[in-house]
């Protein structure tokens, strides 16, 4: 009935869920006036272009972004991204709109959100440089949902943390905790899905992990390495949070895979997806920080901080929950065996090139 009905309509958009509960909503009400109404009116209503929603992405050339948009595309709404890298390479370019980010006017922040049903926030920064502070993206992102509740924003999708607190002496977790209790204050319908790893094509930290793998002779965890983590694969969130903006129930959700490693079983499947098993070795966190560092220097970026560090080791990166993801990173890294690791992905060229297309680093 759907189909015939869009049909009927004339409209060449895909078929999903509001399309075809709309286009069924105006064939029935076409088919009411048809009994009683002006032939004018009729004929006009049966010319009616049903316009798709807008959703806004922040960030959709980056990374967690371009799922997201992507799986809203397949779904046949509009999107529309809001990012510091407008120029950015991206496959989406001509696909979906960009508008830059106006956290210093309010006015055409409000604007680039006017229309939005739903928008789903992505922006936040890993660690604290010269160029971008955790303080700042905390700002930044308060001022984009001040912007989204004047704009009339119906919904927000917010990507935090598992674990985050308002107490936490980590300003990554304590962060994250203001911007989840701002979003369940505003008023706006909001869903908050708290992952800790991704993983995917573009990964970092994954893909970092097989690089070292593939170069030193042995791998060093930090303490006992028991520390835990359940990564989820970046579309299975990309899916999670498309299907959070269908909804209009308040919620908030572990966005977790569906196992759980200690960071020593991580180390220790990931070697040995890509033929590389290495020794484990247990080192100091001081120690591991420093040689870290080193490396970091050499590189020309930053592989891990010390606050990383003491979140991993103080379990922030596990809950109790059910998995919402289905995606396993040990059959994953198994499929992706012969790129995993073989470039270095770094986090700060990322950020300094605001040109360069997020490339597949596995």
């Amino acid at each position: 009935m759907a189909n015939k009905a869009c049909r009927r309509l004339g409209y060449a958009f895909p078929i999903h869920g509001w399309l075809a509960q709309s286009a069924e909503r105006l064939t029935q009400a076409v088919g009411r006036l048809t009994l009683t109404a002006d032939p004018d009116i009729v004929l006009m209503m049966e010319n009616t272009v049903i316009e798709p929603p807008l959703h806004v992405v922040t960030g959709a050339f980056g990374y967690s972004g371009r799922y997201i948009a992507e799986r809203l595309l397949e779904a046949g709404v509009r999107v529309r991204t809001i990012t510091n890298s407008t120029d950015r390479a991206s496959p989406l370019h001509g696909r979906i709109e960009a508008h830059p980010f106006h956290f210093d006017h309010p006015a055409r922040l409000v604007e680039s959100l006017r229309g939005t049903s739903v928008l789903y926030n992505t922006y936040w920064v890993r660690f604290n440089t010269r160029d971008f502070q955790h303080a700042a993206a905390v700002q930044n992102t308060l001022a984009l949902f001040r912007a989204a509740r004047e704009a009339g924003v119906e919904r927000v999708v917010h990507v935090s943390i598992t674990n985050p607190s308002e107490d936490s002496p980590l300003e990554y977790f304590r962060g994250k905790a203001v911007l989840e209790r701002a979003l369940t204050e505003s008023g706006m319908s909001y869903a908050i899905l708290r992952p800790t790893v991704l993983f995917g094509e573009e990964d970092i930290l994954i893909n970092n992990i097989a690089w070292l793998l593939r170069r030193l002779p042995l791998f060093g965890v930090f303490g006992a390495g028991d520390y835990r983590l359940q990564p989820i694969f970046v579309d299975d969130l990309a899916q999670l949070a498309v299907a959070q903006g269908r909804s209009r129930t308040n919620a908030i959700i572990d966005a977790i895979g569906p196992e759980t490693f200690t960071y020593r079983q991580l180390v220790r499947t990931i070697g040995e997806a890509i033929g590389k098993p290495r020794p484990i070795i247990s080192v100091p966190p001081t120690l591991g920080y420093g040689i870290a560092w080193v490396l970091g220097q050499f590189l020309g970026d930053v592989l891990i901080t010390k606050p990383e560090i003491e979140g991993l080791m103080a379990d922030l990166l596990f809950v109790q929950s059910p998995p919402v993801g289905a995606t396993k990173l040990s059959q994953w890294a198994r499929a992706h065996s012969s790129t995993l690791g073989r470039r270095y992905a770094s986090e700060l060229a990322r950020r300094r090139d605001r040109r360069q297309e997020y490339r597949a680093s596995s």
